[in-house]
């Protein structure tokens, strides 16, 4: 039974709204939070929560030796005014739009931030997808906007786009999604990317879709959302592609008629664009060929072996949910387990393993896993959370 939920702020943080059971009741804190716990907590435990290739260090480290090799690069420029003007000219190569269809920032989060002030005015209404990235949702929250969810279903995490249009108010001003799904790394398809399309022009909304995981799709997803509408607003970062979230550099896609308002939030709250990142970040475009043979690389070894345990957990009935064709993060449902927190809690301590629980994306009873991991820890790991799923429900 798919519930809708709206949330509101307490003194004490989430609360759902009647309309909610409380099974969808959001926990104590936040995902930001509960990460730096659970890393504090068992620095021992091996992560299986993280959600993107491990950064380049030796990488890197060649592409700023040789672009600085002869003092500061000519990539180091004002990134203050308008952007570095070498990361936009290879966004735009890369995601083929003109270079004004482009604005970068300091992170996604941060674009995330700038697109709900351009666009929402407090007390009015968003529709978000759940399961989500928790920030999603807070930050519009944190914000005195009024967060709608809107469910995505069905072991490939689709819409309904029936169900979104009933949801959709005259105050409702943005529908935010992500593509790949965060935090199940299902795909779109090209019809819904069609429908929604639609759905934005009928009643003159904007659709806001987080791409920062769009990427791992590679030829199975050529373009981002922007090519089907100029109501689609697009957002990414080299944290997920690339492991790169040191970088701290994020963008937004859009017409320069979607993108006008944004600009002009950015230009009296985005002060936090580092020069020498956006150079260094500058000179990874640049180069990202070899960027994304890394990543393709990571990926072809590791998700064979991520696919090999989640059949062998389908096969003894210990999960359910299907692999994702597409990412390096995967969202199974533990059969039996509804307290994903405690399971979470009790894996690290007898297994020395940590996953996300399902809570902090809206989805009790499942698990978020990183799979874009060192092959030989994250095998290691995989194998005692087979034995974890084997003993708790015994426990």
């Amino acid at each position: 039974m798919n519930i809708s939920s709206r949330l509101s702020r307490s003194d004490n943080g989430l609360v759902a709204s009647p309309l909610s059971s409380v099974a969808d009741a959001q926990p104590p804190l936040s995902y930001a939070q509960w990460v730096r716990q659970a890393l504090a907590d068992r620095a021992e435990a091996f992560v299986l929560f993280d959600s993107s290739v491990d950064e380049p260090k030796a990488l890197l480290q060649q592409t700023i030796r040789e672009g600085f090799a002869d003092g500061f690069s000519d990539r180091y420029t004002s990134a203050f005014v308008s952007g570095n003007p070498y990361v936009l000219k290879a966004l735009s190569r890369r995601y083929d739009v003109p270079q004004d269809h482009i604005l970068t920032t300091s992170a996604a989060t941060t674009a995330i931030a700038l697109v709900y002030r351009a666009y929402v005015s407090e007390g009015e209404h968003i529709l978000v997808e759940t399961p989500r990235f928790d920030l999603l949702a807070t930050t519009a929250l944190d914000m005195g906007i009024e967060v709608e969810d809107f469910q995505r279903t069905g072991q490939d995490y689709a819409i309904n786009i029936d169900d979104l249009r009933a949801r959709i108010r005259p105050d409702t001003r943005l529908i935010v999604l992500s593509d790949l799904h965060n935090p199940s790394g299902m795909l779109l398809d090209s019809a819904t990317l069609t429908e929604l399309a639609e759905l934005a022009r009928t009643y003159g909304l904007k659709i806001v879709v987080d791409e920062v995981y769009g990427d791992y799709a590679d030829s199975a997803r050529p373009r981002s959302a922007v090519h089907y509408s100029s109501d689609f607003i697009a957002i990414n970062s080299l944290t997920k592609i690339y492991g790169l979230s040191s970088l701290r550099c994020g963008w937004i896609l859009g017409t320069p008629e979607a993108l006008a308002p944004v600009r002009e939030v950015a230009g009296r709250y985005d002060f936090t664009t580092s020069n020498l990142s956006h150079a260094v970040a500058a000179l990874v475009l640049e180069a990202d060929d070899t960027y994304d043979a890394y990543r393709r690389q990571v990926m072809a070894q590791t998700r064979p072996v991520m696919a090999k345990f989640f059949d062998l957990w389908h096969s003894e009935g210990l999960i359910e949910g299907q692999m994702p064709e597409h990412g390096c993060i995967c969202f199974p449902k533990l059969t039996g387990i509804d307290d994903t927190i405690a399971f979470s809690d009790w894996l690290a301590k007898t297994h020395n393993v940590r996953v996300a629980p399902g809570e902090y994306f809206g989805a009790a009873g499942s698990v978020r896993i990183g799979f874009a991991k060192d092959i030989t820890g994250m095998t290691a790991a995989l194998e005692r959370m087979t034995h974890g799923l084997r003993q708790y429900r015994h426990v």
